[in-house]
């Protein structure tokens, strides 16, 4: 039962699920605080982070500060770059001289002086094989790359470092774009007034150093920011030198293979490509094989970045590129640096322009007195002779079709022995002695006594000539001494004719040296060089006309016609009457029948020359002609070592005829222009010959001419004719 209970909490059913609920509290009553915990101490590594971490703030700061200085600085160097690059087309000859080209008789090219450029190519329209072989070897990153690789210089300096050399020595890791930088000279001018020397700056825009490495990289960001890529490639193809003098791929194509730089195969692209590294080792005109190892390499990498096909690569390693015909002779070097001589310098070593010299060198002529002289050095002079011998040859108006100024061995140099060594004469000075005699009406069949003679040389005192062979022959003929080359009787011819005479005459037939004032003049006591000589026997076959020998037949200035010079012949006054010189051509092919020359005998085909030997055997000449042309050769040691065993009818008239058969091999036979004398009565005959040509004229002529050469004896210095000689021989002349 339920009660009121007063005084009790009513009775309240319990939850069945969950904690009873919480009782509110007044609202004036605050909540219960948490109890507080202790304070943790404060780690010390916590300080370390935080000033790490300042540290860093503090360099990140300082590092993108200077970055961003940097490269507004960088920024600032490329647009000064940009401003200064001028367009594509000013760029693509850099070449601060002109250039000579050489063509032969037949107007073909055989020689380059100077840099030559061959004409500008683009990367458009130049051969797809060199354009790929010069991306794949110089710089596969090319056409991904904004003118610096910095893998590339990364991989340098690792290289170099590993091999023992300074970070930025040696391999430097250059992008196309920064060899381009280096050929431009990094935007700097060639002054004549700062460098000695072209060579001497190009030396210098080649040179290394950080200074010039950290000026070359914003210079090749310039550019790439100015010009396209095939810009780029098409200054590139046009400067860079590749060896043999030729600036630009179009030039070394032409100079190596004799065609455009857009017609080259993979081959000789590969070679073209290879000659970037180092032009003067691989120039394929230096080394072919050397050439043709680097080319397969390049043809390899361009195998394997997928340039070619192996088809293709195995077609060029096959058959590697061969250089043409003119390049592969290099003949005319000598003839070439002659020329260049001769012509103004203004024309050739110094010209501003591009200037082409026609010449009248025959390249075929050329090679066959190249083979003939090696063949004699290589058949009949013991191996390793460091001899030297010199060739040339011309035709009787001096136009030199062939010249050879040295054998090409150890340590010859360029020195053309043809044209710059001065050498005594010898014997083959004699010719000139005897053409005074022939001028003045002499005859080849008068007499001269070959007989001791002693003249007394003034300030000197008495002088006395020998033979070579130590032997006196009597009373012999002029045609017999000159044959037998006797020097006494070419002394005793002289003194009677009169040594200013001889002298004056050998002058005018070219002979530019200072002649011997004394007798020894006759006996060739002064120098001379090769082509001087051969010049002044050419004017003996030409009837007795001076010569100029030359080679230039037209020198041209494209684009300059006032500056073209030409020659139509080096024939100039006449020296001896025509009648004296083939008096004379008579007397000198007796040299090569009967005499000292017979070595120099061309079978069926008449020759006329003269032998020569200077004392001690320190030279040795021969010299002749045919009716179509004159040769000369010289034979010696550039020490002036005597030879051993040789004379000019030796080894020298050996040569000259190995030459001239040569020559000769297409040519008909041709007479020589020549008068036979008649014979001459012997001055101990008493009555004249009734059956002498011309009869009683004739015979008392040859009276008239033995008595004269009867006057020729004696051992002492030679007589002048007395004057009724003079008389009768001045009237004989006039009458006959």
């Amino acid at each position: 039962m339920a009660g009121t209970g007063k005084g009790q909490r009513p009775l309240v059913a319990d939850r069945r699920y969950g904690a009873p609920a919480p009782t509110r509290r007044a609202a004036s009553t605050p909540p219960p605080r948490k109890p507080r915990r202790a304070a943790a101490p404060r780690r010390q590594g916590g300080l370390i982070s935080r000033f790490f971490g300042f540290l860093w703030r503090l360099i990140f700061g300082i590092i993108w500060r200077i970055t961003a200085v940097t490269a507004l600085i960088f920024a600032g160097i490329v647009y000064y770059f940009y401003a200064q690059l001028p367009p594509v087309t000013d760029l693509l000859d850099g070449r601060a001289r002109g250039s000579v080209t050489l063509l032969d008789r037949n107007d073909t090219v055989f020689a380059w002086r100077g840099e030559t450029f061959g004409g500008q190519i683009t990367s458009d329209n130049v051969s797809k094989h060199l354009l790929n072989a010069v991306v794949a070897t110089e710089d596969k990153r090319f056409y991904r790359h904004f003118g610096v690789s910095p893998r590339g210089i990364a991989s340098a300096i690792r290289i170099n470092l590993s091999e023992g050399r300074g970070p930025l020595s040696g391999n430097g890791g250059s992008t196309i774009t920064q060899q381009v930088a280096k050929l431009l000279c990094l935007g700097v001018p060639y002054d004549q007034t700062k460098w000695k020397s072209e060579a001497e700056y190009e030396e210098d825009c080649r040179s290394g150093g950080v200074y010039r490495k950290l000026k070359e990289l914003p210079f090749a960001v310039a550019m790439e920011v100015k010009y396209s890529k095939a810009d780029i490639l098409t200054i590139y193809f046009n400067r860079a030198y590749l060896g043999a003098g030729a600036r630009g791929f179009e030039a070394a194509a032409q100079r190596y293979f004799g065609i455009s730089a857009n017609q080259v195969n993979p081959a000789q692209a590969a070679m073209l490509a290879g000659l970037l590294k180092a032009p003067s080792r691989f120039a394929p005109t230096n080394n072919l094989k050397r050439a043709q190892d680097r080319a397969n390499l390049i043809v390899g990498l361009m195998e394997e970045q997928g340039y070619l096909t192996k088809a293709e690569a195995d077609e060029a390693r096959a058959n590697p590129a061969q250089l043409s015909s003119a390049a592969q002779t290099r003949s005319g070097g000598f003839f070439a640096d002659w020329v260049m001589e001769t012509a103004p310098s203004f024309l050739t070593t110094e010209t501003m322009e591009d200037v082409v010299i026609r010449t009248t060198l025959d390249t075929q002529m050329q090679s066959r007195a190249e083979e003939a002289l090696a063949w004699v050095f290589d058949n009949k002079v013991k191996e390793g002779s460091k001899a030297q011998a010199a060739i040339v040859v011309m035709g009787a108006d001096g136009a030199v079709r062939a010249m050879v100024g040295g054998r090409k061995i150890e340590a010859a140099g360029s020195f053309n022995r043809a044209t710059q060594a001065l050498r005594q004469t010898g014997s083959s000075f004699k010719p000139f002695v005897f053409a005074a005699a022939m001028d003045q009406g002499w005859s080849p069949m008068d007499f001269v006594e070959d007989t001791p003679l002693t003249i007394n040389i003034p300030g000197s005192g008495p002088w006395t000539p020998r033979n070579y062979d130590n032997e006196f022959k009597g009373l012999i003929t002029l045609s017999q001494a000159l044959a037998e080359s006797r020097n006494i009787p070419a002394v005793r011819v002289s003194e009677a004719v009169g040594r200013e005479n001889v002298r004056q005459i050998a002058a005018d037939f070219g002979i530019e040296s200072d002649l011997a004032a004394g007798p020894a003049l006759a006996l060739g006591a002064s120098e001379s060089t090769l082509i001087e000589m051969t010049g002044a026997y050419a004017g003996i076959l030409n009837g007795g006309s001076s010569v100029a020998p030359y080679g230039i037949r037209i020198l041209e200035v494209p684009g300059n016609e006032e500056l073209n010079m030409f020659t139509e012949t080096g024939i100039g006054e006449r020296v001896i009457r025509q009648e004296a010189a083939e008096l004379l051509v008579y007397m000198m092919a007796q040299v090569v029948t009967e005499g000292t020359g017979t070595r120099a005998r061309l079978d069926g085909r008449p020759a006329a020359g003269k032998t020569g030997t200077t004392s001690a055997g320190r030279d040795a000449w021969f010299i002749g002609f045919t009716a179509d042309y004159v040769a000369g050769v010289w034979m010696g040691y550039d020490d002036n070592t005597p030879l051993e065993g040789v004379t000019g009818g030796g080894l020298p008239a050996e040569i000259w005829r190995e030459v001239m058969l040569r020559v000769h091999e297409d040519l008909p036979v041709t007479e020589l222009p020549m008068i036979v004398p008649a014979p001459r009565l012997r001055p101990d005959q008493t009555a004249p010959n009734p059956a002498a040509p011309g009869g009683f004229e004739q015979s008392l002529d040859d009276a008239l001419g033995g008595a004269f050469g009867g006057a020729l004896g004696g051992n002492q210095q030679v007589p002048r004719e007395n004057p009724v000689e003079s008389i009768l021989r001045d009237i004989f002349i006039e009458t006959r």
